[in-house]
């Protein structure tokens, strides 16, 4: 199978439809051929806000296709304070969740990968800030608006992922109706090929109002009974749905060699519109339709006999359906007189028409039968439309679930989405290349998990055992690489060291406690003092440490090189003895710290006296390794670690350090370095394998495992490295997610009038409860915003807190009006929390004197005070 340098590969898929919040979920309702249309109650749809005289009407549906949960984000996740994110468009929010979920299932982290991502993405219109908000952008003042239109304005919602994901590629919002996905398709895969980008995000979102129906009017879109028959003689519309879909492209031939998980193969795409050759603004063309897909097919080198499946724009409208037929027949016949053979379907008959996002959903449906050679059903096809003539096209409407039959070439479809106003798009897709076996070896493997709870990471280990069970075939090299290179980490955490895909499975989905390292990594981590001992290893295990680990095999290496036996590594530390045991323990520590295990210091005894000698530069590696064999050392430098020495039982002192006496093995022992150590933030790591423990690579694994679950910021690149590097689609963590909404009945708080202020509350005889009630109002304030009073601590930053300056400017201007004072913008930045900010209103209302001020500065102005203030925090008084 042949490829061009213009392909482009899908490595990664995310999505929620209706009925389906995950690829997985939706192939299992496409092959199953379910409809995923929710009927509502009467009481529902009251409590939704529907009036009871649309429910009287018979006109009116009492159905939809929507996803649960819009209400709810993640918006820890995402660092944005409660209030930010409840007026924050939901449609931005399960975007948000959905990029976020692809680049995990595409094993990418952006803060660890070195090309520019770019992000292409389309919202649909915002019914949120319509129903919701509209009255707080009424009555709100002009910071309240200029937040609200940030968090709801479709033009920020690819820069707003950019910013909070850490995307530096182009960052672009395309909106043309209900082609918008493929119109993004297309557009980001120009940016690959033109180099704009490295990898591409690219998806839409649109959300209706939850639970709610819609009038159906003869003639216009909308089914009567909510069903959608797509080029069925019955059909009378379709049904507008909510979702979301993205997907993660790159250029396949960098796809290949980084060894992604190739899910489909973009072969070409093209746009168009239809220009005014049409009956209205909002009519189809048969003419710019055949010409799009024509134009698609001649980028993507195609012929249109090689096209076994076409996911069809398929609104089931009366008049839609025909033209589409007509205009696919049109751009065929330009390539191929056959007939009935290139299946057809439609996904609007599953899960209604998703507006802005439906062109992904029929994106991500193809993609799916492509990657399970399986055709799916088309809903509700009974009878075809009188208007279409199938019987001289090369089309028929699949309606089973069947194998996808193989051809003389690769698997092939065609993905069409026309928008109102005639943007037209067309994709051609084709089967990815045959995977070839991972052979990342066969020796034990580091698994890594972390997630933001504890019962997040319970979730997250058991949907990883299962996958690990049903895929046993997974090369566990592969799984080991996509978790450690693929994933941010997070504070709960565990690890695993297992040999086999089997093994792993039965160790996570047993919870064996003597194999899983958990652990919480603090923000300021205890690191570890390395434990030398000198203890002479296996020859069999230093041995196949040498062989399969090129950090611990430079490190021997360079010993050898060190004393004039390069290329005898093998044979010194095969001989045992002292020597042995000094390569084996100096390579152990340089392979950890390769890894970005850095020690605190050394805690040192016998021969690993000498090892910390060496590591720690008090003396070169040759002389060392003569250190070792009895020669004293001809200079000692001062140890660039702190060395704790078993000879004295304490810190080697400066003067002790540069004696060579001190680097001496000796017969004493290490003793309590559990209660030396105590209460220092370290904590010791001793290199030695404990007898019936976990030997040779598996042993230098859960070294590292240990201090990657207490917060070591481990080097995976190093960890992995000189290997071939292969990523597998494996579970994502689970969001956290809590209610953020805003009720439509809510209003914005109307301004205070004089008598009814904080200032006429303040009494200059009571200055205390003065400085109280301004506290109260402002943590009140501030708590608004954090939806959580307890977050609010009186001395904490607010900008640490997650406000931003729109944020303060807004809570500034309500204290300023209810105090009766102008509020400088930058107030909160010179005093930055609220106990200092506080103090500072409480000078300027003569509430409390300022340091430092006496009788003779009482005339000082309110600027003034300020300096002093200033000058007082800098002179160490504040």
């Amino acid at each position: 199978m042949t490829y061009a340098d213009s392909d482009v590969a899908i490595i990664g898929m995310a999505c929620r439809f209706p009925g389906a919040d995950s690829p997985e979920r939706f192939w299992d309702v496409l092959r199953e051929g379910r409809e995923t249309l929710t009927r509502y109650t009467d009481e529902e749809l009251l409590a939704a806000g529907v009036p009871a005289a649309d429910l009287a009407d018979p006109h009116y549906v009492k159905a939809g296709q929507g996803i649960p949960g819009t209400d709810l984000f993640d918006s820890e996740l995402f660092r944005f304070t409660h209030d930010e994110a409840e007026i924050l468009d939901p449609q931005h929010r399960v975007f948000l969740e959905c990029a976020f979920e692809a680049l995990e299932r595409a094993g990418y982290d952006p803060d660890r990968t070195d090309g520019q991502i770019g992000v292409y993405a389309g919202a649909g219109m915002n019914h949120y800030l319509l129903h919701n908000l509209a009255e707080r952008h009424r009555t709100g003042s002009t910071v309240d608006r200029y937040r609200l239109m940030l968090a709801n304005d479709k033009d920020f919602l690819a820069t707003r992922l950019s910013y909070k994901l850490n995307l530096r590629g182009p960052s672009i919002n395309v909106n043309t109706a209900c082609s918008t996905s493929l119109v993004a398709v297309n557009t980001a895969c120009l940016a690959l090929l033109g180099g704009e980008c490295d990898v591409a995000l690219v998806g839409a979102v649109h959300l209706n109002p939850p639970q709610q129906g819609y009038q159906y009017q003869d003639g216009m879109i909308f089914s009567p009974d909510g069903h959608c028959r797509a080029f069925d003689a019955e059909a009378r519309g379709t049904v507008i749905g909510s979702g979301a879909g993205v997907v993660v492209l790159k250029r396949l031939k960098e796809a290949l060699a980084d060894g992604d998980w190739i899910h489909a193969v973009i072969k070409g795409s093209a746009v168009n519109n239809d220009g005014s050759g049409k009956a209205g603004y909002t009519a189809p063309s048969i003419a710019g339709q055949a010409a799009v897909i024509a134009d698609a097919q001649e980028v993507a080198d195609v012929e249109p006999d090689t096209v076994g499946y076409v996911e069809a724009h398929g609104t089931g409208t009366p008049l839609g359906d025909p033209i589409e037929v007509a205009a696919l027949t049109d751009a065929f016949r330009r390539g191929t007189e056959r007939t009935g053979y290139c299946a057809l379907g439609s996904v609007k008959s599953n899960i209604g028409h998703l507006d802005t996002a439906a062109g992904m959903a029929g994106l991500i449906k193809t993609v799916l039968m492509l990657e399970h050679r399986t055709l799916v059903p088309s809903l509700h096809f009974d009878t075809p439309n009188p208007e279409i003539d199938f019987g001289s096209s090369p089309f028929f409407v699949n309606t089973a679930t069947a194998e996808w039959p193989a051809g003389e070439g690769p698997r092939r479809a065609g993905v069409s989405s026309f928008g109102i106003g005639g943007t037209n798009a067309h994709v051609i897709l084709q089967e990815a290349p045959a995977r070839t076996a991972e052979q990342t070896g066969d020796g034990p493997e580091l698994l890594v998990v972390s997630a933001r709870s504890k019962g997040a990471l319970q979730l997250v280990g058991a949907a990883l055992a299962r996958r690990l069970k049903q895929q046993s075939d997974l090369d566990l090299g592969a799984v080991a690489q996509t978790l450690g290179l693929g994933r941010r980490a997070y504070p709960h955490r565990f690890a695993l060291v297992a040999r086999s895909t089997r093994e792993a499975a039965m160790a996570l989905a047993l919870g064996d406690e003597e194999r899983l390292r958990l652990g919480v990594a603090e923000e300021e981590p205890s690191t570890p003092v390395f434990v030398l001992t000198g203890a002479v290893p296996d020859p069999a295990d230093s041995a196949e440490l040498h062989r399969t680990v090129p950090a611990y095999r430079a490190a021997v290496d360079a010993c050898a090189e060190a004393v004039g036996l390069a290329g005898e590594a093998g044979a010194l530390l095969g001989a045992g003895g002292a020597r042995a045991a000094f390569l084996h323990e100096y390579a152990l520590a340089t392979a950890l710290t390769a890894w970005g295990v850095t020690p605190a210091g050394l805690a040192a005894s016998g021969t690993g006296l000498v090892v910390a000698a060496a590591l720690a530069g008090a003396v070169p590696l040759a002389d060392a390794l003569a250190l070792v064999d009895g020669a004293a050392p001809d200079r000692v430098a001062p140890p660039r670690l702190p060395v704790l020495s078993a000879r004295t039982g304490r810190w080697l002192t400066e003067e002790e350090a540069l004696r060579a006496a001190s680097w001496t093995p000796g017969p004493e022992q290490l003793a309590d370095l559990e209660g030396l150590l105590a209460d220092t933030g370290r904590h010791p790591l001793p290199l030695a394998a404990e007898p019936g423990g976990p030997a040779g690579p598996a042993h230098l694994l859960t070294l590292l495992a240990d201090q990657w679950v207490l917060g070591a910021e481990v080097d995976f690149e190093a960890v992995h490295a000189d290997r071939d590097r292969y990523r597998v689609p494996l579970p994502v963590r689970p969001f956290v997610r809590r209610r953020h909404w805003a009720e439509p009945a809510e209003t914005a708080a109307t301004a205070p009038t004089a008598g009814d202020r904080l200032i006429d509350r303040l009494d200059p005889a009571d200055p205390d409860r003065g400085v109280e009630l301004i506290t109260d109002y402002l943590v009140d304030e501030v708590a608004k915003v954090l939806g959580d009073r307890d977050q609010v601590g009186l001395d904490a930053r607010l900008f640490d807190l997650g406000l931003d300056s729109l944020v303060l400017i807004e809570v500034g201007a309500k204290l300023g009006a209810e105090l009766g004072l102008e509020i400088s913008t930058s107030a909160f930045l010179e005093f930055p929390s609220i106990r200092t900010f506080v103090q500072h209103l409480a000078e300027l209302l003569e509430l409390a004197p300022a340091p430092g001020r006496d009788a003779a500065d009482a005339g000082a102005g309110r600027t003034s005070r300020r300096a002093q203030r200033a000058a007082g925090r800098q002179g160490g008084t504040a």
